[in-house]
């Protein structure tokens, strides 16, 4: 999935303003401003549309979790240059503070039933035999689910 896809649905879920969005943003260790948020959220279609490189959405994600839980110690990590599915996945959850019952439900709610063993897969080190690969549909069927579950 693209980052700016991600983005929008979660400013929309958890139905985010700008300032919001930019304290977020900040929490994550960047200064965005009002015109750059709204140039990540518009549409590929539109000649505004600025692409949201890796970087700058781990950092947004960072800003993400310190905003649902609270700034750990040792202050905010260093976002990653290189995100993939299961990393955007790995950071929606801890943020959420969600256990494997709780993304069961989620998934429940979009009318997809996963294993917790599935999940394990996900979250496992890249190394392991038992890894699996986050794929687009798994983590699409996720923010519907977030949707389904935030936005009644």
């Amino acid at each position: 999935m693209k980052n700016n896809d991600i983005l929008r649905r979660l400013r929309y879920t958890f139905n985010f303003g700008d300032d919001k969005m930019i304290d977020i943003f900040s929490k994550g260790g960047l200064v965005a401003s009002r015109a750059e948020i709204s140039d990540w959220l518009k549409k590929e279609e539109d000649e505004s549309h600025k692409p949201l490189n890796d970087r700058i959405f781990a950092s947004f994600l960072n800003g993400f979790i310190v905003n649902f839980r609270g700034e750990k110690e040792g202050g905010i990590p260093e976002p990653e240059k290189q995100l993939n599915n299961n990393i955007i996945f790995r950071k929606l959850k801890i943020a959420l503070n969600f256990k494997d019952d709780d993304l069961l439900a989620i998934y429940e709610l979009v009318g997809m039933r996963v294993s917790k063993h599935e999940i394990s897969a996900i979250f496992r080190n890249p190394s392991q035999p038992q890894f699996r690969e986050c794929k687009d549909q798994f983590l699409r069927n996720f923010l519907d689910g977030l949707q389904a579950k935030y936005k009644m």
